[in-house]
């Protein structure tokens, strides 16, 4: 696992643009501004751009790849066409399935188990039906916060694009696999729920 998703705070902002068809993100150090990764859909298919300009965004597939500074891929998240729920899957560095992100239909706020390679369950990623604020959920216990909210020195770069502060709790410990879920998350939140 890559050392950068040994910290706590990241700041994702979501890179804004003109007819664009593919998402893609930044991530930042919320403590002094720093590119920590990048996000990116590197190839997407003729229709899927087409459909991306439609009301049948929410539908189309993605594949977003999360890479450090020199481009080397620490996460990629998948899904194919959704038509009433999305199964989003989560592959590490070598392309290994290391998890799955399992949407609950009928949830206020939207809801994900997350489930992993083997299909044991992990956590909850719940979110509030008043906003835009999920919590991680294990066993009972909040593990992690993406909210939209942020008070921090990194306010300055929110815009009106869609961008996030992911927060990890302490009790996860830095080598934790599960950290690679958590940062995956803020994609199938904004791919699946608020595009």
């Amino acid at each position: 696992m890559n050392s950068i998703l040994s910290r706590n705070v990241f700041l994702v902002k979501e890179k804004v643009g003109m007819f664009k068809a593919a998402n893609s993100y930044d991530i930042f150090n919320p403590e002094n501004g720093s590119l920590m990764m990048s996000c990116t859909e590197p190839n997407l298919g003729f229709f899927t751009k087409l459909f991306r300009f439609t009301d049948y965004k929410r539908m189309t597939p993605f594949h977003v790849v999360v890479s450090d500074t020199q481009g080397k891929p620490i996460v990629s998240v998948k899904r194919g066409v959704a038509l009433f729920k999305s199964d989003v899957e989560v592959f590490d560095t070598n392309e290994r399935l290391i998890g799955v992100f399992k949407q609950k239909v009928f949830s206020f706020g939207g809801k994900f188990e997350i489930h992993d390679a083997n299909d044991r369950h992990l956590c909850t990623l719940q979110g509030k039906w008043t906003g835009w604020d999920f919590k991680f959920l294990q066993h009972n216990k909040e593990i992690a916060t993406v909210s939209k909210k942020w008070a921090g020195i990194g306010k300055e770069f929110f815009t009106s694009a869609d961008n996030y502060v992911l927060n990890i709790d302490n009790s996860v410990g830095a080598e934790d696999p599960i950290r690679q879920l958590i940062l995956a998350a803020i994609m199938c939140i904004d791919m699946v729920f608020k595009e």
